[in-house]
């Protein structure tokens, strides 16, 4: 048994544990766990300097992206452009939370087309939020449906998950996909059922207006006058959302620069004063750097982690544990122990290091390599936006004020059930060989 992989699993379960406790920020565990299990199995001050470069240049885009994005929604919001699409949807969805959760699905299933995770977010959590607040209904629930929805639809053959799969295997994302489109369309209706569950339980915590009267109530508090706000800026306003969202789902251009432009833009036209620009910038700071901070400390556990030799004995760990009479079921077996195994090692030990073993084992046996890739996408997609490895995990806590510890407890167990679900469903209709 290597002393690298009984470490490597050793940090991730202490640091899982610490942030289910809740005795610690994040990023503090991220940082210093890392660190210290990186001495504790030898490795040098210079070796450590070198993977925590390269974890934290993994993530540093990321981190920027996170500053000048919620800079931007938080000065949209200020300006007074959210109020005004909330009070609208509410005298659509009146009291009715679950054609609320129906639309959330909706937005997270067109959002998540393009296979980014951050973009995704950033275009469903802002505007649906105040909703949801307003309905009386937990940012938690609506967290939880929008990174259900898009880890059903990150296994797009465009997305990140589906191109390292099918790199891995040596077969083409289209090849993948094909066996993926079944179980992503009963994976989505298997959301769509949690959604009615999630409407009772909110409902039974007194969500949701009972009355017309108290929606045309709130629209009139929406209309109170607010120095902030800009009621003759919002067509201006909403223009500008639109742009942001058709950059970032329509061209190549770098999301972060996207909004550091649109960010200097909307501080320009809607507080053109230096002293009010300063103001909005200040308000927003505390919100961004936080995100942005755990996300450049996530970068110290996967340099730690996965530019080191520790990744590699984990994995040889794994495929140790596994049943050699089990051998030609073991890309289903795999994929069934891949939600909880995912949360605790890094995608990309189990993605390049277990499942080109796998594949190898299973092909002596009939198994298409694309079939091998799609079983292991199944159960990988639907938990990869609770994952704290996850750069864009932090965006979703960020955007909804949530705890990463209330994220997992709450929303792992239906990610857990929706993998099993798709898995199931994609076996016993022999879409997937077992």
């Amino acid at each position: 048994m290597s002393l690298l992989g009984v470490a490597g699993f050793a940090l991730m379960i202490l640091i899982v544990a610490l942030l289910l406790w809740g005795k610690s920020t994040p990023a503090v565990v991220f940082i210093l766990l890392p660190i210290l299990v990186g001495f504790a199995v030898g490795f040098s001050p210079a070796d450590m300097s070198e993977y925590i470069k390269a974890g934290v240049s993994s993530v540093s885009t990321t981190a920027i992206l996170f500053i000048f994005a919620v800079l931007f929604f938080g000065v949209m919001n200020d300006a007074g452009v959210f109020d005004r699409i909330v009070n609208k949807v509410l005298k659509v969805v009146g009291g009715n939370i679950l054609l609320l959760m129906f639309a959330t699905v909706l937005i997270a299933f067109i959002g998540h087309l393009d296979g980014s995770g951050a973009t995704t977010l950033l275009i469903a959590i802002p505007p649906l939020l105040p909703i949801y607040k307003k309905l009386n209904v937990r940012p938690i629930v609506l967290l939880c449906i929008t990174t259900l929805t898009m880890g059903v639809m990150n296994i797009v053959p465009w997305g990140g998950p589906c191109g390292r799969t099918a790199a891995a295997l040596e077969v083409g994302t289209a090849d993948i996909w094909k066996y993926c489109i079944p179980a992503q369309i009963f994976g989505i209706a298997m959301i769509l059922l949690f959604c009615v569950f999630f409407a009772k339980m909110e409902k039974k915590r007194g969500a949701g207006y009972v009355e017309n009267a108290a929606v045309e109530e709130t629209a009139e508090e929406v209309k109170a006058e607010n120095e902030l706000h800009r009621p003759k800026l919002f067509w201006f306003n909403i223009v500008l959302i639109i742009g942001v969202v058709l950059m970032l789902t329509l061209t190549k251009v770098a999301t972060h620069v996207t909004f550091m432009v649109a960010l200097a833009i909307a501080l320009m036209v809607n507080y053109p004063s230096q002293k009010m620009q300063t103001e909005r910038i200040k308000a927003h700071a505390t919100d961004a750097l936080t995100m942005a901070f755990t996300a450049l400390a996530s970068g110290v556990l996967i340099g730690i982690m996965g530019k080191s030799p520790m990744l590699d004995a984990m994995t040889q760990m794994v495929l140790s544990a596994m049943p050699a009479s089990m051998a030609p079921h073991l890309h289903v077996l795999f994929a069934a122990i891949n939600s909880p195994l995912s949360m605790v090692v890094h995608g990309d030990a189990l993605t390049y290091g277990i499942l080109p073993i796998v594949n190898q084992i299973v092909s002596a046996y009939g198994v298409p390599a694309a079939a091998v890739g799609a079983a292991f996408l199944i159960t990988f997609g639907p938990a990869i936006y609770i994952m704290p490895m996850t750069a864009a995990t932090y965006m979703g806590l960020g955007l909804t004020n949530v705890e990463l510890k209330e994220h997992i407890a709450f929303s792992y167990k239906w990610a857990f059930l929706l993998a099993v679900g798709m898995l199931a469903f994609v076996v016993v209709t022999g879409i997937i060989p077992f």
